[in-house]
């Protein structure tokens, strides 16, 4: 068994379904004070989004250039559909099975065995790993960052290792996301029997009213370097088990992914604005996760491109699809792009990985290592 694939075996199975903490970085650890890294952890937070575990790992000192690598050791939950359990790594043929194997205990085991087998060179390199990315990334790499800007840590430039590859190992590699808000929609009424609907004010209709107008609205076209924005309806509840009462409430929840065009904030008002026009007396309460942001193609994008281009043959993608990261987080930090495995299998019972990817990965994080210190 090869380094990487006895870390990443021993990282799944360590359980650390989101939030995390514990056992699962003190594997990591180990793995990184003999490469004569400094390891700094910390809990933070409380229940119900915490308390979070966090990891920032340095190794060199302030001269030269510096490289950082970005990721998470918490997990989504096990779920149904493992041959062996979620948490029992297990190698059947060539792949490696386990909850984290893709997303991303792989990525992680394969950047700490990427700089073993590099020589040590000027230059720092940092890890930033938390425990709160499947979450609600109350605690984790919001909290890593203001660490970093205590102890005055600022990389030049970050990968953050989330499975970006969708058909072969290296064909994708994202240089932005797309923003993200979630908006809640609460319209009062009053309840009564459907007998006499005189007595009784429905909200279900003025809630389908403004349900239908924000289903219809064309956001944008997309833009350069993105897809459109789109709005999606999550969910209705009215909360009422009875068949001949108007209820008191009707709720509704909304997700819109949205590109370079808009602000979360902008979104979230022009929603409210929709809804009152059918539902004045709604409350709508918006959460923003992260607005879209873009690391335009350059000079770190080409590093890591070609040190992709080296190992696999393939020229990647420039891509801004998918969900979000905590890539959103760190682009206020440095120039930020994310590389990892084929993102197939996460999330999914027996998620699991190519042993050859896992091992390919590591000579392509060498890669990257190699350029970012020697420029």
């Amino acid at each position: 068994m090869s380094d990487v694939v006895r870390l990443a075996s021993d990282l799944i199975a360590a359980e650390s379904v989101t939030p995390a903490r514990g056992a699962v970085f003190d594997v990591l650890e180990r793995a990184l004070l003999p490469l004569g890294f400094a390891v700094d952890r910390f809990v933070t937070g409380e229940a119900p989004d915490g308390p979070v575990e966090n990891l920032l790992a340095t190794r060199g000192d302030g001269a030269g250039p510096h490289l950082a690598f970005a990721g998470h050791l918490d997990v989504v939950p096990a779920g149904d559909g493992w041959t062996d359990g979620a948490f029992t790594p297990a190698i059947r043929g060539d792949m490696l099975f386990g909850r984290g194997a893709v997303d991303m205990k792989g990525a992680v085991a394969a950047f700490v065995a990427a700089v073993a087998r590099v020589a040590p060179t000027a230059g720092r390199l940092t890890l930033i790993i938390t425990g709160d990315e499947e979450g609600p990334a109350t605690f984790g790499t919001v909290a890593l960052i203001d660490r970093m800007g205590d102890r005055g840590i600022v990389p030049d430039a970050c990968i953050v290792g989330e499975p970006t590859s969708v058909n072969r190992l290296g064909d994708m590699m994202k240089i932005g996301r797309r923003g993200s808000v979630n908006i809640w929609i609460d319209v009062p009424g009053r309840p009564g029997h459907v007998a006499y609907p005189h007595l009784a004010d429905n909200p279900v209709p003025r809630l389908v009213a403004a349900l239908a107008a924000l289903d219809a609205l064309v956001l944008d076209d997309g833009s350069t370097w993105f897809q459109p924005s789109n709005l999606e309806i999550t969910d209705i509840h009215t909360g009422n088990p009875a068949t001949n009462v108007i209820p008191a409430r009707a709720t509704a929840r909304l997700s819109i992914r949205f590109n370079d065009r808009h602000s979360g904030q902008d979104l979230a008002d022009r929603v409210t604005a929709i809804v009152h026009q059918h539902a004045p007396e709604a409350i709508v309460t918006p959460r923003i996760s992260g607005e879209a942001f873009l690391t335009m193609p350059g000079d770190l994008s080409a590093l890591v491109s070609a040190a992709i281009e080296d190992a696999t043959g393939l020229v990647p993608e420039l891509s801004t699809t998918g969900g979000t990261s905590d890539a959103r987080f760190l682009r206020a930090v440095c120039p930020v792009v994310e590389f990892g495995l084929c993102n197939a299998t996460m999330h999914k019972g027996d998620e699991a990985v190519a042993i050859d990817d896992l091992e390919r990965l590591v000579t392509i994080y060498a890669g990257i290592i190699r350029r970012a210190l020697e420029r």
